[in-house]
């Protein structure tokens, strides 16, 4: 194994710089909340989550969407949304991209928020609107589902008594507004599967990747879940390993060197692309 190979076997561990940084300004900003809003990748919810969350946001109510669910196996769509409902959350299905699910988070945050809005109600305190924070790793969709949700009827009401400057409240309508803090929640991960799940969806840089050994695990892990997904896209034959189905799919797609060789970094960028495209089928990585 030559030294790039080698060092492929620790590219999926992903330790962002100022960690500490973050945690600390996350802490701040749910104590400004009534809400916790978190956006997980549908394909693979447990992954795209950041670990800190469940620690930080402690007695906070909680709204999980699962984003990007239209690339997602309907099936464990459902399951999913069930899981993290016994969790003590609400869940929904949702594509920030094209805007569908996102019109019923707003009664979903309200419900969420009923107990609380109760006793304020009981305290004498009335219309005041329910603060939410919206949390999601790179790439999940935060900023999209934001401008989605935010729609162009939004405001920015700028900073309030008490928060930290440069965050910014954007006021939804009278009974909802939203704390953007954007970039601030990164993952924190040891578990080098983790790290592999969200190389395979594209949050992680692929410049610093190596990319067939990123295919080869794609492969191996659609081999066992969706056996007919590789097969039926590139219309080829069962193959043993994924290094001949790489090959297979090289030769499939016409990716050949000059000597007529398959160009197997080619037919890797071709399968992951695929795949992060849905083009391979609405697949999904993770089982409640």
């Amino acid at each position: 194994m030559d030294e790039k190979q080698d060092q492929s076997r620790n590219r999926y561990h992903w330790y962002p710089g100022h960690m500490t940084k973050a945690v600390r300004m996350m802490q701040e900003d749910i104590k400004l909340v009534d809400l916790i809003i978190e956006l997980v990748d549908a394909r693979i919810p447990l992954s795209s989550r950041n670990p800190d969350i469940d620690r930080l946001g402690t007695g906070k109510a909680r709204v999980v969407l699962l984003n990007k669910s239209d690339l997602a196996d309907p099936e464990y769509n459902k399951q999913w949304g069930l899981f993290f409902q016994e969790q003590g959350a609400y869940a929904l299905e949702v594509n920030a991209r094209s805007g569908q699910g996102v019109k019923a988070v707003s009664g979903l945050v309200q419900q969420a928020c009923r107990e609380k809005r109760e006793r304020d109600r009981k305290r004498g305190i009335v219309n005041r609107p329910v603060r939410a924070m919206v949390a999601g790793i790179p790439n999940v969709g935060k900023s999209t589902f934001i401008n989605s949700f935010a729609g162009k009827a939004c405001t920015k009401t700028g900073n309030k008594p008490g928060v930290t400057k440069g965050k910014q409240w954007i006021r939804l309508n009278k009974e909802l507004e939203l704390l953007d803090t954007p970039g601030i929640l990164w993952p924190k991960f040891e578990d080098d599967n983790v790290g592999r799940n969200l190389a395979f969806i594209g949050s992680m840089n692929d410049e610093v990747i190596f990319l067939e050994e990123l295919a080869y695990d794609l492969l191996t892990v659609l081999g066992g879940l969706y056996p007919e997904a590789v097969r039926e896209r590139y219309q080829i034959e069962r193959c043993d390993a994924p290094g001949e189905t790489l090959e297979a799919i090289a030769q499939s797609r016409g990716c050949l060197t000059k000597g007529a060789a398959a160009d197997r970094k080619k037919a890797a960028a071709i399968l992951l692309d695929d795949f992060r495209s849905g083009r391979l089928g609405r697949i999904t990585l993770e089982r409640p």
